[in-house]
C-alpha cells in the first residue's frame, strides 16, 4: 500500500482535525469507509462475474473412470460404422487424417486429437486448427489435461 510512517500518519491526522473540525472528522471516516467497503464489494463481483463467464479456473467435470476393481466386460464387436460412434475411440485404429487440434466454438480451450476431453466435443461445435500457433494466435489456451504442443 502506502508507505507511510507514524510520524507521517499523525501528522496528516492534525491537519485533517485542523481543517474538518472535530465534529466532521468521525463523519468523514465513516463516509470512507464505506466508500472502501462498496469499492471492495463491487470489484470482488465482478472478478466472480468475470471468472464465471470465461470459466478459465475448471475446463469442467473430469471423465469418469473405471474402479480397477471391476471385472473387465468381454471384447465386444467394433461398433458400426453407422452408429455416430467413431470407431478409432474404442478400437486400436488410428484416427482419421485431419486437423490435429480443434476447440469448441465460443470456449477458450483448445484440445488435441488424444484429449478425453476434446472427443467430448461435438463434430458440428469444433473449430479446427492445423497448428498449436493458429490456435494460440485466435485466443485459444491450451488444455491443462492434453497439454497440446508440437515438435520443434
Amino acid at each position: 500500500m502506502l508507505d507511510i510512517g507514524f510520524q507521517e500518519l499523525v501528522l496528516i491526522l492534525v491537519i485533517a482535525l485542523l481543517v474538518f473540525g472535530p465534529r466532521k472528522l468521525p463523519e468523514l471516516g465513516r463516509a470512507l469507509g464505506r466508500a472502501m467497503r462498496e469499492f471492495r464489494r463491487a470489484s470482488d463481483e465482478f472478478r466472480s462475474t468475470l471468472e464465471t463467464n470465461l470459466e478459465l479456473n475448471e475446463p469442467g467435470p473430469a471423465p469418469a473412470e473405471t474402479p480397477a476393481t471391476e471385472p473387465l466386460a468381454p471384447a465386444a464387436s467394433p461398433p458400426d460404422p453407422g452408429s455416430g460412434f467413431p470407431s478409432y475411440l474404442g478400437g486400436a485404429e488410428e484416427p482419421p487424417p485431419g486437423e490435429p487440434y480443434w476447440a469448441r466454438r465460443g470456449a477458450r480451450l483448445f484440445h488435441s486429437r488424444e484429449c478425453s476431453w476434446g472427443q467430448r466435443i461435438p463434430e458440428s461445435d469444433r473449430t479446427y486448427f492445423k497448428r498449436v500457433l493458429d490456435a494460440k494466435e485466435q485466443g485459444f489456451q491450451s488444455c491443462p489435461v492434453c497439454e497440446p504442443w508440437e515438435p520443434g
